[in-house]
């Protein structure tokens, strides 16, 4: 079996008096790709910005490669300095849902690229490397010049996804992150992910309620429903065969011929 580049051990997180995140825990293997799924309030993006390091947990425990990201000193803080800091953001990255709110509209294509290489790299030409990364997600050299408000929303997602890959993380967070995009220009994307995955090794964590995103690209599965896990196993077998009433409903909200919506509506209320 392959080394877990991620483990999520017993995450909780509370706002108040609603449990956002409640004993959630599951593994990504090295080269893996999981989704976590679930409506609006399931607690699946706040599970991803805990693992990201955006959000604090309660309890519980993050590790990437072995090694906890939620270690804490007495006072409450991270423990080591800007140093520690940086080496864990490489560990993870992010893709977010709307690439254009996630990049400085001021700041061209390669700038921005090269802005992130010297963060984490201070002190080597990046040139090439902003070549390489451009190629590596199928942009031209002439994107470098480009501004954000110059290119198409599946240009700019692949911007966002080089600037993560540029730091050569373990782990990529990918929240809704097709979910604003047209479908074909979804499928490119997806596609691009896979490719990507297939020569780096990277391990995805896909953060979304498209289940046919979930059906293409991921080998496992995750339910959430109100913070807490109610489904995991192999994607395929997880939706051939779900065995949670929760995990029938999504499946049946998918609208299809035949489909029932007052049908749908009267099974949520009883769930």
């Amino acid at each position: 079996m392959p080394e877990n580049v991620l483990e999520v051990r017993g995450l909780r997180r509370t706002f108040g008096a609603v449990r956002a995140v409640d004993d959630v825990s599951f593994a990504l293997p090295a080269g893996g790709s999981l989704g976590v799924v679930g409506e609006s309030g399931s607690g699946k993006t706040t599970t991803a910005r805990i693992v990201v390091g955006l959000e604090r947990a309660d309890g519980g425990e993050v590790l990437v490669r072995g090694r906890s990201r939620t270690a804490r000193d007495r006072t409450g803080g991270r423990v080591g300095g800007r140093a520690a800091r940086l080496a864990r953001a490489r560990e993870v990255q992010m893709v977010f849902q709307d690439p254009y709110l996630s990049l400085d509209p001021r700041t061209g294509v390669g700038a921005a690229l090269r802005e992130t290489l010297r963060l984490h790299f201070p002190g080597r030409d990046h040139t090439r490397r902003v070549t390489e990364l451009l190629d590596q997600v199928g942009l031209g050299t002439r994107a470098a010049e480009a501004l954000p408000r110059q290119l198409s929303g599946g240009q700019r997602q692949r911007v966002a996804i080089a600037r993560a890959l540029a730091v050569e993380p373990a782990v990529l967070v990918l929240d809704e992150a097709v979910a604003a995009l047209d479908v074909s220009v979804q499928a490119q994307i997806l596609n691009l992910l896979a490719d990507i995955r297939e020569q780096t090794g990277i391990g995805y964590l896909f953060i979304t309620h498209d289940l046919g995103v979930v059906r293409c690209v991921t080998d496992e599965i995750v339910v959430m429903r109100h913070g807490t896990v109610v489904e995991q196993g192999r994607t395929e077998e997880v939706l051939a065969a779900p065995g949670h009433p929760y995990t029938r409903l999504l499946l049946e909200s998918v609208p299809r011929p035949g489909w029932d919506p007052q049908a749908i509506a009267v099974a949520r209320r009883a769930l």
